[in-house]
C-alpha cells in the first residue's frame, strides 16, 4: 500500500468489499489496519467526500483563457499544448495535471477518433519494417540479428529476410532480395520512420533519407512513411512480425550459420502462405499472391546496395570529389554532372544511368585514378589529355617497379630525357 495513492487504496478497498472479501483479509492484503479499512468503507457507504474536492481549482483563474483556446478551434484533448500556451501567454504557474482535471470537470470528453479500414488494390502497396532479435547464437557466437519483413497489402504475401545489421547497405540489399522473390515491385512502400528511410522528423512531414529516396527513384516506387506512434498504420506487417516472433523465433536454438536460419524461416513462410486465408479474396495467401503478381511493376536492373549517393561535377582534370578523395572518370565526361555512390568497399560513378567508373573505396590514397580514363579518341566535344612525354613515360615505368627490380638502363633513359 505504500506505493499506492490514497485514491487507489480507497478504490481497491471498495472493489474487494463489493466482491465479498472480509475486512480482515482486505487489511492483510493491503498491509493496513482493520480499523483503517472499516473507516474508509464507512465513508464510502455514507457518500462522504474529501474536503479537497470542494476547494477552488487553480485552473479556474485562467478559465476565460481556456474557453478562448477552445473557441479558437483548438482541440481540448491536447492538454499539454494548452498548458504550454497558458504558461507562455498568461503566466500560469499551475501543473499540467491541474489543467487536465479542470478540462475533465468542465468540458465533455473529446470526440472519439474512428479508423477507416481499407483494402488496397493488388500491386498497389507493400508494408516494410525491421524487427530486432538480440542474443541469437550463430556459428557458436551470441549476436544480435534483425529481420526485414516486407508484406504485400492485398494478398498478405510476406518476405522475411534475416540480417546481421540495419545499416543502409543491408536495408537496400534486403529490398533487392525481397523484390527478386516477389518477381516485381509494388507502387508504394509504407515504411516505418527508421533512419534508413526518414532522415529527420516522422511521417508524411518528415524528410526522406536521400540515399533511400534515390534508390526508390531507380526502382520506381513511392515511399510512404507512416504516422509516428501509429502501429495500425502498417498493421499487416506488424502482425507478421508478431507471428515471426511466435513461430520462427531464432533464440529457441543455436544455428550453424545465417543461411541455415534463413532456410528454416523460408520453410515456415512457405507452409504459412498455403495454410492462411487472404481476407481480400478468401483464397489462400499463396493463391492470392499468384493473382496479384501480374499487377506488380516489372523488376528493373537492381543496383548494388549503396549507403551514400551524391551528385558531382567532373573537373578539368577528369576527376570528381567524393569523401575527401578525387576519383577519375573517362575524359569525355569533363564538365558533366555525374552520380557517385558509395557501395560497400567500392565507389561507383554513373552518368545518366550508365556506370562509367569503378574504384576501390576508403583507400589511403587521396587521388585514385585509372590511366585508361585519359586515353582514347577525341569526341565531338572533348579532346583527350596530352599524351605523356618521354620523361613522363619513364617515370611511370619507374613507379610501377619495386626499387630492387629497377634496371639501370631505366635510370639512363631518365638522364637522357633530362639532357634533352
Amino acid at each position: 500500500a505504500s506505493v499506492m495513492s490514497d485514491l487507489e487504496v480507497k478504490m481497491t478497498i471498495k472493489t474487494l468489499a463489493q466482491k465479498g472479501v472480509a475486512k480482515r483479509a482486505i487489511a492483510r492484503q493491503l498491509k493496513l489496519s482493520e480499523g483503517t479499512v472499516r473507516y474508509h468503507l464507512k465513508r464510502i457507504n455514507s457518500g462522504a467526500s474529501d474536503g479537497r474536492a470542494r476547494q477552488r481549482q487553480s485552473a479556474e483563474a485562467v478559465a476565460e483563457a481556456i474557453e478562448h483556446w477552445r473557441s479558437s478551434d483548438h482541440e481540448l484533448d491536447n492538454t499539454a499544448a494548452l498548458h504550454d500556451w497558458l504558461v507562455a501567454e498568461h503566466g500560469y504557474t499551475g501543473s499540467l495535471r491541474s489543467i487536465q482535471r479542470y478540462v475533465a470537470r468542465h468540458y465533455p470528453p473529446p470526440k472519439r477518433r474512428t479508423r477507416r479500414r481499407i483494402e488496397t488494390p493488388p500491386g498497389a502497396q507493400a508494408q516494410v519494417d525491421w524487427a530486432h532479435f538480440p542474443n541469437v547464437i550463430v556459428a557458436g557466437e551470441r549476436t544480435d540479428l534483425s529481420v526485414f519483413d516486407l508484406k504485400l497489402s492485398y494478398s498478405r504475401m510476406p518476405v522475411v529476410l534475416w540480417s546481421d545489421s540495419q545499416r543502409m547497405t543491408q536495408w537496400l540489399a534486403c529490398h533487392n532480395r525481397a523484390f527478386e522473390r516477389l518477381g516485381g515491385v509494388p507502387a508504394v512502400l509504407r515504411v516505418d520512420n527508421c533512419k534508413t528511410a526518414v532522415a529527420r522528423g516522422a511521417g508524411p512531414w518528415g524528410t526522406l533519407n536521400a540515399t533511400y529516396q534515390r534508390y526508390a527513384e531507380m526502382i520506381r516506387f513511392h515511399i510512404d512513411p507512416c504516422l509516428p506512434r501509429e502501429p495500425r498504420a502498417k498493421g499487416k506487417v506488424e502482425r507478421d512480425i508478431r507471428t515471426t516472433r511466435g513461430v520462427i523465433d531464432p533464440t529457441r536454438q543455436p544455428w550453424d550459420s545465417l543461411e541455415e536460419l534463413q532456410a528454416a524461416s523460408d520453410e515456415c513462410v512457405a507452409r504459412s502462405v498455403r495454410r492462411r486465408r487472404c481476407p481480400a479474396t478468401g483464397t489462400s495467401v499463396l493463391e492470392a499472391y499468384e493473382a496479384e503478381r501480374r499487377f506488380l511493376a516489372p523488376l528493373p536492373p537492381l543496383p548494388t546496395p549503396f549507403d551514400t549517393v551524391a551528385s558531382r561535377p567532373v573537373g578539368g582534370d577528369c576527376t570528381v570529389a567524393f569523401e575527401a578523395r578525387h576519383y577519375s572518370v573517362p575524359f569525355r565526361f569533363v564538365g558533366e554532372r555525374v552520380e557517385v555512390r558509395g557501395a560497400g568497399q567500392r565507389v561507383e560513378i554513373f552518368h545518366r544511368g550508365e556506370r562509367i567508373a569503378d574504384h576501390p573505396r576508403h583507400t589511403a590514397h587521396r587521388l585514385v585514378t585509372d590511366t585508361n580514363h585519359y586515353a582514347g579518341e577525341a569526341t565531338e566535344t572533348h579532346l583527350p589529355p596530352m599524351p605523356l612525354g618521354r620523361m613522363g613515360r619513364c617515370l611511370e615505368q619507374l613507379g610501377e617497379l619495386p626499387v630492387t627490380q629497377r634496371p639501370v638502363d631505366l635510370y639512363g633513359a631518365i638522364a637522357e630525357a633530362l639532357a634533352r
